[in-house]
């Protein structure tokens, strides 16, 4: 049996364990949350490393693709220092594959429910796959990363808005202590409403599920929310809102979807290669697999 895990320095509480068939291969994948603590994180890496057949880098990522441009951050790194031997991922492929399928998905799904077409992005740097999803489908978009990431009142609504916005912040932000940008342990479940009028004023609210629900206001009745990562709790506390319609962007397992960066390693370890997958061999699994966003009614 092949094993993939998922070291989160998100909340413990969200821990699951799954055992799945992939590709001919049993894989168990299991996520372990530290509760914001990543010295904690880096020592399971170490203690894991080569012991496992994939890690996913949970709760973080290591860099962040906006269009063809890199940009590291750095307070992961160290996090990560002692793997040697696993493949390591942050999620960042699938992102950057699955989630581009995103808006056609939704425009099969829900054409008739699509009017006006606006979305909220709550985080799109981190997501440009699903970002580009919308730029490309016609989506009139608000995208939050300033309001989210740095809680500043400005609103970016075009493509080359996020582009300057990534290439005069990131080279900064990327070296920022990575708890000022994310919520991380229990502040993963603490609700402060925000930002409501963007809310209210998109028929779709997309991204990170914990950066979705942080802000949440108290009723978004008949709402579309595009996300992953989503335990029972997360859905009842969509449905006590209102929300009409949940969409993953991974698969929904035992009553909870994984983030992309556990389906992207349970990929990695039944494709028994020993190292990241390229873009072209996942889009070949995922088209192999017919992996799709998935719809839940609430």
């Amino acid at each position: 049996m092949k094993r993939a895990v998922s070291i989160s320095i998100g909340s413990s509480k969200r821990d699951k364990a799954v055992t799945l068939e992939l590709l001919g291969e049993q894989v168990h994948i299991e996520r372990i949350g530290t509760d914001g603590d990543m010295e904690k994180a880096a020592q399971l890496y170490r203690e894991l490393d080569g012991k496992v057949d994939a890690f996913g880098v949970g709760g973080a990522d290591l860099g962040l693709w906006v269009d063809q441009r890199w940009y590291p951050l750095y307070p992961i790194r160290k996090m990560v220092r002692y793997v040697q031997k696993t493949p390591m991922v942050d999620g960042g492929g699938l992102k950057n594959t699955l989630e581009r399928q995103i808006a056609p998905f939704l425009d099969e799904q829900f054409k008739d429910r699509l009017h006006p077409r606006r979305v909220f992005i709550v985080n799109s740097v981190d997501r440009w796959g699903m970002a580009k999803s919308f730029l490309d489908a016609g989506y009139d978009c608000v995208f939050g990363d300033l309001m989210f990431g740095l809680g500043l009142p400005f609103a970016i609504r075009s493509e080359r808005g996020l582009k300057v916005l990534a290439a005069l912040l990131m080279p900064i932000v990327g070296r920022l202590p990575f708890e000022w940008l994310y919520p991380l342990g229990e502040k993963q479940e603490q609700r402060l409403p925000k930002w409501e009028k963007y809310y209210h004023w998109a028929t779709v609210i997309a991204g990170d599920c914990h950066y979705v629900k942080r802000h949440l206001p108290l009723r978004l009745d008949g709402k579309i929310v595009v996300t992953n990562t989503t335990t029972p709790a997360d859905v009842e506390l969509f449905r006590q809102a209102g929300i009409k319609t949940l969409v993953t962007s991974t698969p929904v397992l035992e009553g909870r979807s994984f983030g992309t960066n556990m389906m992207e390693a349970a990929l990695v370890a039944a494709a028994g290669k020993g190292r990241v997958l390229t873009t072209a061999e996942l889009n070949a699994l995922l088209d192999q697999l017919h992996f799709q966003p998935q719809r839940q009614e609430l």
